[in-house]
């Protein structure tokens, strides 16, 4: 039984995809066993582990902080446990069983030798507070790393401690308004164009900006006249996605960097969509002041749950100085230093201060590393070779079934985006998105970018064989054309995952955090 399906009756789909009736007693369907949650399995009173007898504590000393009564957590023995997650982890989605065709994220198969090489005793055990002498493989390791970023993006210097995107897109807006401030050049509006990241209206609101936005052409790019006219003594910087949000290369970023210079300010590149451009275009050749790289997406380390994220910043010769501590540096001997503040006021003077309490995430400079230095130059350019024709394969294999609203314009970049539009009335994308779970794969971006109404947002990666790109196609079509026809069906799929719709709105609006016994 489950709480969406009390009655035990769900509907599965037969031979040729008839839907019809299947009864269950217990929720479990063939071998997707039905989990309840720790707390339905295990007992307070239970315990997987044997105890010789506990003598009793004084536990006056903690006076009020004294326990009433023992903490009622589940206990379950070790075949319980092991069961309960092996359970769990059979009903998740991993890229390591099919594509993930998530836009704008790069989900791609992350090699295994990257993954051997971030396991290595040198690099997994290595501690920050070490002394540097103890660690000069590690810091080798991360200058090396950096020296590759700044020679394939073309630009200067390079911050490697930023966590992840968002955190390397606050980087270049505080190294922004460092080289402003030393100017005596206070200045307090970013422009960020419809076609950017998400992201990057909040970070600029979160660095003290007031954001202005810039208006997308009809042809899904920066409206380069209206950017123009906008520029003025007030402006810090734009703040530009390049491949865009809609999977589209701005081919004015040369031009509006110009402009944007012309005035005084800088040029934030988010680098989220590097995948799409590397080893083929440098953003420092198109006059860009500072760019993140989301190291798990263009350089194969786990994105999202797979482990901490990692997010260095490019930084134009123009920030370059301004960027933050710490930071490695090779000494005349060859030895790696790292340069923190006892000694920023000689090699790093206008440095605008620290962004996290280390040095960055060992196992993302190890992992990314190993993917340039086994890939190589030319391997790193059919990469983004890849990707772009992969991308451009799914939009053309689709655009005869669903409305590519930027596709009859030309080509797309790293990702394929489509609409709802032309679907029978009362069906959207969200419809689709819940057929394709049925179809064994997990949904695309849905919804997003903001530009396009109903959007869907796929992108396949460079990793997808045309075989894998060729069977999700096929699924992609057959529910283009239920939805164009108006399949009752599919408005209430997914009908064969473990848990049937959601309310998403009820559960974002009135969430249920705290376990409670019914």
């Amino acid at each position: 039984m489950n709480e969406i399906n009390p009655s035990g009756w769900r509907p599965a789909l037969g031979a040729g995809s008839v839907p019809r009736e299947i009864e269950t007693f217990t929720g479990n369907r063939a071998l997707q066993l039905e989990e309840a949650l720790l707390f339905e399995i295990g007992a307070a009173d239970r315990s997987g582990v044997d105890f010789d007898d506990v003598p009793d504590f004084d536990l006056s000393a903690l006076g009020p902080n004294a326990r009433k009564a023992a903490p009622d957590l589940p206990g379950l023995s070790e075949p319980e446990t092991v069961r309960h997650y092996t359970r769990l982890s059979r009903q998740n989605y991993a890229i390591d069983l099919g594509v993930f065709p998530l836009g704008s994220c790069t989900m791609k198969h992350n090699p295994r030798l990257d993954e051997k090489v971030a396991r290595m005793p040198g690099f997994a055990d290595v501690h920050p507070l070490q002394p540097v002498q103890t660690v000069q493989g590690a810091l080798s390791a991360i200058n090396e790393l950096a020296v590759w970023l700044v020679k394939l993006t073309g630009m200067h210097g390079v911050a490697m401690t930023p966590k992840a995107g968002a955190h390397g897109e606050l980087c270049g807006l505080l190294c922004i308004r460092a080289a402003l401030e030393a100017k005596g050049d206070p200045r307090e509006v970013i422009l960020v164009p419809e076609s950017a990241h998400g992201t990057n209206p909040a970070t600029a609101a979160f660095a003290g900006y007031r954001v202005e936005n810039i208006p997308a052409t009809a042809d899904g790019r920066v409206d380069v006249a209206a950017l123009t006219a906008r520029l003025g003594p007030d402006v810090a910087g734009v703040m530009i996605t390049n491949p865009n949000t809609c999977g589209l290369f701005e081919r004015d970023l040369k031009v509006i960097a110009d402009a944007v210079h012309a005035v005084g300010g800088y040029v934030y590149c988010d680098g989220a969509n590097f995948n799409a451009i590397v080893g083929r275009v440098r953003p420092g050749d198109l006059g860009v002041d500072a760019m993140h790289i989301n190291l798990h997406k263009t350089f194969s380390t786990p994105h999202g749950g797979g482990g901490p994220g990692s997010g260095p910043v490019v930084l134009s010769e123009a920030l370059a100085p301004f960027g933050p501590l710490p930071f490695t540096s090779r000494q005349a001997d060859g030895s790696i230093k790292l340069i923190e503040e006892e000694d920023a006021h000689l090699e790093h003077p206008q440095a605008f201060g620290r962004l996290c309490a280390f040095h960055g995430q060992m196992g993302m400079y190890t992992r990314a590393l190993a993917y340039i230095l086994s890939h190589g130059a030319d391997g790193l350019r059919q990469v983004s070779g890849d990707a772009v024709l992969n991308a451009n394969y799914v939009l053309r294999s689709l655009d005869d079934v669903l409305d590519a609203p930027f596709g009859p314009a030309g080509h797309c970049m790293h990702e394929a985006l489509f609409s709802d539009d032309g679907f029978a009335d009362g069906f959207s994308t969200l419809d689709l998105a819940k057929g394709l779970i049925d179809e064994g794969y997990h949904p695309m971006t849905v919804y997003f970018p903001l530009v396009v109404h109903g959007a869907m947002l796929i992108e396949p990666t460079e990793t997808e064989s045309k075989a894998g790109l060729d069977q999700f196609i096929g699924a992609m079509r057959s529910l283009a054309e239920r939805a164009v026809a108006g399949d009752e069906m599919l408005k209430s799929a997914p009908h064969l995952a473990p848990r049937r719709r959601l309310d998403e709105t009820l559960a974002a609006r009135k969430p249920k955090l705290v376990y409670k016994d019914a």
